[in-house]
Protein backbone atom coordinates (compact mmCIF):
# COMPACT_ATOMS: atom_id res chain seq x y z
CA UNK A 1 0.00 0.00 0.00
CA UNK A 2 1.27 3.33 -1.09
CA UNK A 3 1.70 6.29 1.44
CA UNK A 4 0.10 9.33 1.12
CA UNK A 5 1.22 12.68 -0.07
CA UNK A 6 -0.48 16.22 -0.07
CA UNK A 7 1.11 18.74 -2.62
CA UNK A 8 0.29 22.14 -1.14
CA UNK A 9 -0.94 25.37 -3.21
CA UNK A 10 -0.18 28.47 -1.69
CA UNK A 11 -2.72 30.37 -3.11
CA UNK A 12 -4.02 34.12 -2.40
CA UNK A 13 -7.42 34.93 -2.90
CA UNK A 14 -7.87 38.65 -2.81
CA UNK A 15 -12.00 39.88 -2.65
CA UNK A 16 -11.41 42.22 -5.60
CA UNK A 17 -8.58 43.87 -7.31
CA UNK A 18 -9.33 47.20 -5.74
CA UNK A 19 -6.88 45.83 -2.44
CA UNK A 20 -3.45 45.32 -5.15
CA UNK A 21 -0.95 47.81 -6.00
CA UNK A 22 -1.62 50.04 -8.79
CA UNK A 23 0.96 48.61 -10.50
CA UNK A 24 -0.77 45.12 -10.25
CA UNK A 25 -4.00 46.97 -10.91
CA UNK A 26 -2.74 48.13 -14.39
CA UNK A 27 -1.50 44.95 -15.26
CA UNK A 28 -5.11 43.92 -14.73
CA UNK A 29 -6.59 46.05 -16.67
CA UNK A 30 -3.98 45.73 -19.79
CA UNK A 31 -5.22 41.90 -19.72
CA UNK A 32 -8.93 42.80 -20.17
CA UNK A 33 -7.95 45.31 -22.66
CA UNK A 34 -5.65 42.64 -24.42
CA UNK A 35 -9.22 40.52 -24.15
CA UNK A 36 -11.25 42.69 -25.89
CA UNK A 37 -8.34 42.39 -28.65
CA UNK A 38 -9.09 38.47 -29.08
CA UNK A 39 -10.28 36.31 -32.07
CA UNK A 40 -12.93 34.24 -30.61
CA UNK A 41 -15.40 33.99 -33.72
CA UNK A 42 -15.95 30.20 -32.46
CA UNK A 43 -16.43 30.22 -29.17
CA UNK A 44 -16.92 33.96 -28.02
CA UNK A 45 -14.64 33.24 -25.66
CA UNK A 46 -12.29 36.01 -25.29
CA UNK A 47 -8.95 35.97 -22.76
CA UNK A 48 -6.50 38.45 -22.42
CA UNK A 49 -2.83 38.00 -20.61
CA UNK A 50 -0.50 40.91 -20.09
CA UNK A 51 3.56 40.05 -18.63
CA UNK A 52 5.25 42.75 -17.01
CA UNK A 53 9.01 42.41 -17.80
CA UNK A 54 11.66 43.17 -14.66
CA UNK A 55 12.74 45.84 -16.75
CA UNK A 56 9.20 47.44 -16.47
CA UNK A 57 7.67 46.86 -20.03
CA UNK A 58 3.96 45.15 -20.44
CA UNK A 59 3.90 42.68 -23.04
CA UNK A 60 0.13 41.78 -24.33
CA UNK A 61 -1.49 38.52 -25.99
CA UNK A 62 -4.95 37.62 -26.35
CA UNK A 63 -6.28 34.09 -27.87
CA UNK A 64 -6.10 33.14 -31.16
CA UNK A 65 -8.55 31.11 -32.32
CA UNK A 66 -9.10 28.84 -35.45
CA UNK A 67 -11.53 26.47 -36.96
CA UNK A 68 -8.94 23.59 -36.65
CA UNK A 69 -9.08 24.23 -32.71
CA UNK A 70 -5.67 22.73 -31.89
CA UNK A 71 -4.24 25.30 -34.48
CA UNK A 72 -5.26 28.05 -31.88
CA UNK A 73 -2.85 30.03 -29.13
CA UNK A 74 -4.09 30.57 -25.75
CA UNK A 75 -3.68 34.35 -24.61
CA UNK A 76 -1.02 33.22 -22.20
CA UNK A 77 1.07 31.61 -24.70
CA UNK A 78 0.38 34.52 -27.01
CA UNK A 79 1.98 36.94 -24.55
CA UNK A 80 4.99 34.57 -23.73
CA UNK A 81 5.90 34.01 -26.84
CA UNK A 82 6.17 37.69 -28.39
CA UNK A 83 8.22 38.46 -24.87
CA UNK A 84 10.28 36.48 -25.40
CA UNK A 85 10.39 36.85 -29.74
CA UNK A 86 11.26 40.34 -28.71
CA UNK A 87 13.55 39.83 -26.12
CA UNK A 88 15.31 36.05 -25.58
CA UNK A 89 16.34 36.82 -22.28
CA UNK A 90 13.64 38.88 -20.78
CA UNK A 91 12.49 37.76 -17.29
CA UNK A 92 8.96 38.01 -16.92
CA UNK A 93 7.71 39.31 -13.45
CA UNK A 94 4.13 39.03 -13.48
CA UNK A 95 1.28 37.89 -15.37
CA UNK A 96 -2.74 38.76 -15.24
CA UNK A 97 -5.37 36.75 -16.87
CA UNK A 98 -8.52 38.47 -17.10
CA UNK A 99 -12.00 36.77 -19.13
CA UNK A 100 -14.09 39.20 -19.26
CA UNK A 101 -17.13 37.32 -19.93
CA UNK A 102 -16.61 35.25 -17.11
CA UNK A 103 -18.61 36.45 -13.32
CA UNK A 104 -18.99 34.65 -10.49
CA UNK A 105 -16.68 33.45 -7.71
CA UNK A 106 -13.72 31.42 -9.53
CA UNK A 107 -11.54 33.36 -11.78
CA UNK A 108 -10.23 31.07 -14.97
CA UNK A 109 -6.93 29.30 -14.53
CA UNK A 110 -4.25 28.62 -17.24
CA UNK A 111 -5.07 25.64 -19.05
CA UNK A 112 -2.36 22.43 -18.84
CA UNK A 113 -0.75 23.38 -22.07
CA UNK A 114 -0.05 27.22 -20.80
CA UNK A 115 0.43 25.77 -17.33
CA UNK A 116 3.66 23.75 -18.71
CA UNK A 117 4.62 26.88 -20.77
CA UNK A 118 4.53 28.81 -17.72
CA UNK A 119 6.81 26.52 -15.95
CA UNK A 120 9.52 26.10 -19.01
CA UNK A 121 9.49 30.10 -18.56
CA UNK A 122 10.20 29.82 -15.08
CA UNK A 123 12.84 27.40 -15.80
CA UNK A 124 14.28 29.68 -18.63
CA UNK A 125 14.51 32.39 -16.06
CA UNK A 126 16.92 30.55 -14.04
CA UNK A 127 13.30 29.25 -11.73
CA UNK A 128 13.00 33.69 -11.27
CA UNK A 129 9.41 33.04 -9.71
CA UNK A 130 6.88 34.04 -12.32
CA UNK A 131 4.12 35.45 -10.31
CA UNK A 132 -0.07 34.88 -11.62
CA UNK A 133 -2.89 36.98 -11.24
CA UNK A 134 -6.23 35.66 -12.08
CA UNK A 135 -9.46 38.05 -12.06
CA UNK A 136 -12.59 38.17 -12.53
CA UNK A 137 -13.84 41.58 -13.50
CA UNK A 138 -15.45 43.01 -10.57
CA UNK A 139 -14.94 39.96 -8.60
CA UNK A 140 -12.12 38.08 -7.00
CA UNK A 141 -8.28 37.64 -7.89
CA UNK A 142 -6.30 34.35 -7.62
CA UNK A 143 -2.37 34.98 -6.96
CA UNK A 144 0.19 32.45 -6.72
CA UNK A 145 3.93 33.11 -6.16
CA UNK A 146 5.37 31.32 -9.27
CA UNK A 147 3.40 29.18 -12.20
CA UNK A 148 4.75 25.90 -10.18
CA UNK A 149 2.31 26.12 -8.00
CA UNK A 150 -0.45 25.75 -10.42
CA UNK A 151 1.70 22.42 -11.89
CA UNK A 152 3.51 20.67 -9.26
CA UNK A 153 4.34 17.22 -10.42
CA UNK A 154 5.82 18.52 -13.37
CA UNK A 155 8.05 17.37 -16.40
CA UNK A 156 10.77 19.40 -17.15
CA UNK A 157 14.33 19.39 -18.88
CA UNK A 158 15.52 17.54 -16.32
CA UNK A 159 14.04 14.19 -17.83
CA UNK A 160 15.46 14.94 -21.04
CA UNK A 161 18.96 15.15 -19.69
CA UNK A 162 19.14 11.84 -18.33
Amino acid sequence: MGIPHSVPLDLVIHASAAGLSEADQTLLNAAHEAALRAYAPYSNFQVGAALRMRDGRVVTGSNQENASFPAGTCAERTALHAAMAFDPNGVVETMAIVVPSVTGERPVTPCGICRQALLEQEMRQKRAPLRLLMAVPNGPVYEVSSAGQLLPLSFDASFLNG
